[in-house]
């Protein structure tokens, strides 16, 4: 089995071919630059292979609606050249294979799950911070759909006390993305997020807003783990932050495992999306 996947990021695609094992037998970095030049490094890539099943983890927002006459679109993404690209169409165009499509997030929750942190849990939520906040949900083995795919990054929190940055999303200002992702902890103290010292006061205003997150996350979808990546999360003094105001915020209305075990860090690290992907292919073969 020739598995082929697709994790489809605002900054670049990554690309892989592997066997029904998960082993990678190549994978390369395209940069997302306009639809026409990315696709044709994509077509250039998986036309060397005879491809059984493609999974697809795409930024957003998609349409994921099979029923939806722009089934497999991005939509109103930020990157203008992407708005209403028919993703779905011109892969199936080109190949004639079975696909599973879904967000980049999903396809990293789906990695995490099956062979990840996840593993062996009967749910989890994958969410990452960095230059924007996106969340994937996997509940019984499934990722999760409806009408659309959760946009849990642009949830509204309350503004912390001592907080006057506007926030930065082009569509709501400060939902969470817009005051808590990568470029606010940046722009709130016109500076490199990378270059603030461990004990900065940025780390702890960012704790707060991801708290509520995972307060409002916990108290909706109950997941049985919650798994963070992504660039901002890799600034380890966050979790013990995080852990204690999501303590404070629950204030004991509902039990939860032990927070270092409930809230984690993602296992695959940068390979979760990928990972997600092809185990996705996986799946769209054997249910063809």
């Amino acid at each position: 089995m020739i598995l082929g996947g697709i994790e489809a990021g605002g900054t670049k695609f990554i690309c892989a071919i592997s066997d029904e094992n998960m082993e990678i037998k190549e994978r390369i970095s395209i940069p997302t630059t306009a639809p026409e030049e990315t696709m044709l490094n994509v077509f250039e890539f998986f036309d060397k292979y005879d491809v059984d099943a493609f999974g697809i983890g795409s930024f957003g927002p998609i349409d994921v609606n099979p029923s939806s006459d722009t089934y497999g679109n991005i939509t109103s993404t930020p990157k203008v050249a992407w708005q209403h690209y028919p993703f779905l169409d011109v892969m199936k165009d080109r190949y004639d294979v079975p696909f599973s499509f879904t967000t980049d997030v999903n396809a990293a929750a789906y990695g995490e799950m099956k062979m990840g942190a996840a593993k062996g849990k009967g749910s989890c939520m994958y969410i990452t911070v960095g230059t924007g906040i996106g969340a994937g949900i996997v509940i019984d083995g499934e990722v999760i759909h409806g009408f659309s795919h959760p946009e849990a990054g642009h949830i509204l929190v309350r503004r912390h006390p001592e907080d006057m940055f506007a926030g930065f999303c082009p569509f709501h200002g400060d939902c969470l993305e817009g005051i808590a992702a990568g470029p606010a902890i940046g722009k709130r103290f016109d500076t490199d997020a990378k270059d603030l010292p461990k004990h900065h006061i940025s780390w702890e205003i960012e704790a707060y807003y991801l708290a509520q997150a995972l307060v409002n996350y916990t108290l909706t979808v109950s997941p049985e783990m919650i798994i963070f990546g992504g660039g901002v999360m890799k600034q380890d003094q966050l979790y013990p932050l995080i852990y204690k105001e999501f303590e404070s915020l629950m204030n004991g209305y509902v039990e939860t495992p032990k927070l270092s075990e409930y809230i984690v860090p993602c296992q695959l690290e940068d390979n979760a999306g990928i990972i997600g992907c092809l185990l996705l292919a996986k799946n769209a073969y054997e249910t063809k």
